[in-house]
């Protein structure tokens, strides 16, 4: 028998109601292309580090170097919370041995690529990386990844897949 592929996932893309507001976000065409093929390691780092669902809605907040995760409404700093947990997570998955990852784009714990940055008034300035997609992609930099948004065009998820598998 065949062991699938460890595929580590944001949470909510498996329709898991883990996000801020309740709600999931259930990525269908992503999940039918891959189930068959592979192991799920589901992660909500939110949830997994303490948060509460629902939740405020939270936001980085600074210049790329030094961003912080902060509420929107209450101005809560969580970020030291969520790098804790993050060490902690990040060696497990160490053990995991993923064979990629997919991240929930644009989230501030998970978007790999183009995730606002805002300064203290709320107003987006930059984008960097989720804490999450830094602190995995930080330590393990050869880790094939992917944000869902990404895969949805129809030549990248063939080649995502490819690589997986390969």
């Amino acid at each position: 028998m065949l062991v699938k592929p460890k595929l580590g996932i944001s949470q909510c893309l498996l329709g898991d109601l883990v996000r801020y507001d309740g709600q999931h976000k259930r990525d269908q065409r992503l999940i039918e292309a891959l189930d068959s093929l592979v192991s799920w390691v589901p992660v909500c780092p939110e949830v997994e580090c303490g948060l509460s669902v629902p939740r405020e809605p939270m936001h980085l907040v600074g210049d790329v170097s030094r961003v912080r995760l902060v509420t929107k409404k209450d101005a809560v700093d969580l970020t030291d919370q969520l790098l804790a947990w993050c060490d902690r997570r990040v060696e497990q998955l160490g053990h995991e041995k993923l064979a990629g990852f997919v991240f929930k784009s644009r989230s501030p714990s998970c978007g790999l690529l183009a995730v606002p940055v805002c300064d203290p008034a709320g107003h987006a300035q930059t984008v960097g990386q989720g804490l999450f997609a830094k602190a995995l992609t930080s330590r393990f930099p050869e880790l094939l990844v992917a944000e869902d948004e990404e895969l949805h065009a129809p030549d990248e998820l063939k080649s995502f897949i490819k690589r997986l598998l390969d």
